[in-house]
């Protein structure tokens, strides 16, 4: 049973979509091999200019970039030191200098960066321009963008010139309601009341159809106007990555109190059964269950709750509580490099255009299997916290995986729920960051055998062998089921039911479990 369905009495509505939206910019023609030496060499300029030419540029592009705010009379400010929060003095700005539209203030920052520098060296292969760790000026500009809404855009002022935007989903979704003059509450960055929830799903689900190198592309130009000049000789393009990506899904639940009575419970049950090294990070000063559900107005004032976060080569899944009424689980993808994709395998010598499951790129045209991801890793993570109002009665999930089974014409032996080896098993699939993409061979033998990088690779080889029986047992006993096409695995809601029940019980004191069954 999902959990939308498990709590539907207390539920009005979901919304799933970007939350948070970092995009990257890059001018891939400058940063390939040999790319900005052939640049400078079509635009008549030396190697030993090179220093002096790029000094003369960065002032051009910062020159360029301030004029829109000095025509505008529009605040600028030199932050001398890089960890400012930055959206929070923009906002003060803005409530001091309020504008319906456009820019709202510029910053200037010193901050790291990847520069090109001049390599000297008596090897004449290893002289050259070549990408070095720097520091150099940073433009930040902050916009109410008319699709947008509140967002912002960075812009590195000495080659390569990369571009960061970020932008916020829900903030967009607020844009286009008030055009279409929906009524809606809003508190931050989400909504704890719609007049239709359905068609603010439909209008999130927009977000997917967007042409985004056409429309980062606009507010690179607003931010970087003197790119076209720079580049008169040798046209070039950005190319867009998404660097960071947050899919929320927000649970509003009809009040306050309907998600204060189960919040305690849902937070306890990550905390215990979602295991992984250093999951949680409490981020309340009140513990959950001091709260008392009369503060929702604002986002400032209310009861602070408990965040439950799991992370791993980052990426991550959290939940926490928001407005007072709203659940949201947040799936945040930084790394892509676990994930799938079906596109054209464009390495077949046969044909290009052959479709197959291919890496997931952090291109902009993956953006759309970001999503679908994404909304899978939340809505496990959801489905796996409705275990916590199951009413099934532990001896019906201990007694099915106690005796041996028949699986492919063999047997397979029971499960020992009291063995220190099968629990650890257990606790290890149960792990919250096997949520957003299952788990592998090799992240067991991690998990199970943390001395196995120090193993030989025939002694690695027996130990896949052994972790390879343990997941076919799992599988016999429908705990966990093969994801088709790939060497992962993901917990079934069978395997759910049977690991909340079991550490439940194991972490209950007698005094406990015979208050619940009174």
């Amino acid at each position: 049973m999902t959990f939308v369905e498990r709590f539907r009495q207390s539920i009005v509505g979901t919304l799933s979509g970007f939350d948070r939206l970092v995009f990257r910019g890059w001018l891939l023609s400058l940063i390939q091999e040999c790319g900005m030496y052939f640049f400078l060499q079509k635009s008549g300029v030396r190697l030993l200019d090179f220093k002096q030419y790029a000094v003369e540029t960065t002032e051009l592009v910062r020159r360029e970039a301030l004029r829109e705010a000095q025509r505008l009379k529009r605040p600028v400010l030199y932050l001398d030191r890089a960890g400012v929060d930055k959206e929070a003095l923009a906002r003060k700005l803005l409530a001091k200098h309020p504008v319906e539209r456009g820019l709202i203030c510029m910053f200037k920052v010193l901050e790291p960066c990847m520069t090109f520098e001049y390599h000297r060296s008596q090897n004449r292969k290893e002289r050259g321009l070549r990408l070095r760790p720097g520091k150099c000026l940073h433009l930040y500009k902050y916009y109410l963008h008319p699709r947008f809404g509140f967002m912002n855009a960075r812009l590195q002022t000495y080659f390569p010139f990369s571009i960061q935007i970020c932008l916020n989903g829900r903030e967009w979704l607020a844009r286009q309601l008030e055009r279409e003059g929906r009524s809606f509450k809003r508190n931050d960055n989400c909504f704890p009341w719609f007049d239709n929830p359905e068609l603010a799903q439909r209008r999130m689900d927009r977000q997917l159809e967007t042409e985004w190198p056409q429309a980062l592309d606009a507010v690179a130009r607003a931010l970087h106007p003197a790119h076209d000049a720079i580049f008169e000789t040798v046209p070039t393009q950005y190319y867009w990555t998404a660097y960071q990506t947050e899919w929320a899904t927000d649970v509003m639940f009809k009040d306050p109190r309907a998600l204060a009575d189960i919040y305690p419970q849902l937070a306890r049950h990550a905390m215990l059964h979602f295991q992984s090294p250093d999951v949680m990070r409490f981020l309340a000063q009140k513990a959950p269950g001091n709260f008392t559900g009369e503060i929702v107005s604002s986002f400032k004032d209310r009861a602070e709750g408990v965040r439950v976060k799991h992370w791993v080569r980052g990426n991550s899944v959290k939940m926490y509580d928001k407005a007072g009424s709203i659940l949201r689980v947040e799936t945040t993808i930084g790394d892509t490099s676990d994930f799938k994709v079906f596109r054209p395998r464009h390495d077949s010598p046969d044909d290009p255009n052959t479709l197959g499951w291919r890496p997931l790129r952090k291109s902009v045209a993956d953006l759309h299997r970001r999503a679908q991801v994404s909304q899978r890793a939340n809505d496990t993570y959801l489905d796996a916290l409705a275990e916590v109002d199951d009413d099934t009665p532990t001896a019906d999930l201990f007694d099915a995986v106690s005796c041996p089974v028949n699986y492919r014409g063999h047997r397979v032996r029971a499960l020992r729920i009291g063995d220190a080896g099968d629990l650890a098993l257990l606790k290890a699939i149960s792990r919250g960051e096997f949520a957003a993409n299952g788990l592998r061979n090799r992240d067991l033998r991690t998990i199970l055998y943390p001395t196995a990088k120090k193993l030989t690779d025939d002694e690695v080889r027996r130990l896949s062998g052994r972790v390879s029986r343990q997941l076919r047992m799992l599988r016999a006993h429908g705990i966990i089921r093969k994801v088709p096409k790939t060497h992962r695995y993901q917990v079934t809601d069978r395997g759910r039911r049977l690991t909340t029940a079991l550490f439940a019980v194991r972490s209950a004191s007698i005094k406990q479990l015979l208050a619940d069954a009174a």
